[in-house]
């Protein structure tokens, strides 16, 4: 009769308690054990669904209501999901209406915070809110002047620079939706950039990313932002040059 296999147990199992990776799994005969196979799948379900969700801007902006700045509802020249998956470059740049939008707010601003899905719509409705609140907070306390709050869909990072500019802001602020990894669908990342418009590349911006409950929490994200932004406009730049040094020793 033929004897069934046994599951082998990896010596990194401890290791488990400090990452979400998927490490120490185990095995079976040459192959994954089938519950690990089943999470896996799992995981690579909700990415994917993660990819396809949709920004909930309703109720983004009820849920901001109290902090009684305009909250514009903006959109890239992407018209639909499929379209932004697949032409990036219409998903940096403002829709003609959002254009106009854009005009009718223009002014002169310190800080210019823009809500955009990204990649996963579904972290930027699980985590904005929270985050803005603890951002507005710190922003407040030092009396910078902000520019309307705005929620983009279908959006790209480099559309801050052209919203931002528009709106006459120092400096920009996006908190889009993440890539969704296999151990976290819901992480935002924020991109700062100071002086931002049309034609910056990646090296202009500071990333602070995996902003979640389970990563980097709300208020230790607003925390660093704040660091990253006193410093943009204490040295007029941002990007490669801007270093984040919080917490080090200095000489």
């Amino acid at each position: 009769m033929k004897k069934s296999a046994l599951k082998i147990n990896d010596p990194w199992e401890s290791l488990k308690e400090f990452t979400a990776a998927r490490i120490a799994m185990g095995r079976v005969g040459s192959s994954i054990p089938l519950t690990q196979y089943l999470e896996f799948k799992l995981a690579h379900a909700h990415a994917r669904d993660a990819v396809y969700s949709e920004l909930n801007s309703d109720a983004i902006s009820y849920y901001l209501r109290h902090l009684d700045l305009p909250i514009l509802k903006l959109h890239s020249k992407a018209e639909n999901r499929n379209q932004y998956l697949q032409r990036p470059d219409l998903g940096r740049l403002p829709s003609d209406q959002s254009v106009d939008i854009i005009k009718e707010h223009a002014g002169q601003y310190d800080i210019c915070i823009i809500i955009a899905d990204g990649l996963s719509a579904h972290a930027v409705n699980s985590n904005a809110v929270q985050l803005v609140e603890c951002l507005l907070h710190l922003f407040k306390a030092v009396k910078y002047k902000l520019a309307p709050i705005c929620i983009t869909a279908q959006s790209r990072v480099a559309l801050a620079d052209h919203i931002a500019h528009g709106l006459g802001a120092q400096l920009s602020i996006m908190l889009i939706g993440e890539r969704p990894g296999l151990s976290s669908a819901d992480s935002v990342g924020a991109y700062l950039t100071y002086n931002p418009k049309p034609g910056l590349t990646d090296e202009s911006r500071n990333c602070v990313s995996n902003i979640r409950p389970e990563g980097l929490t709300h208020d230790l994200a607003a925390e660093k932002i704040f660091y990253l932004v006193r410093e943009a406009f204490k040295r007029k730049l941002s990007g490669v040059e801007l270093k984040d040094n919080a917490g080090l020793l200095t000489s």
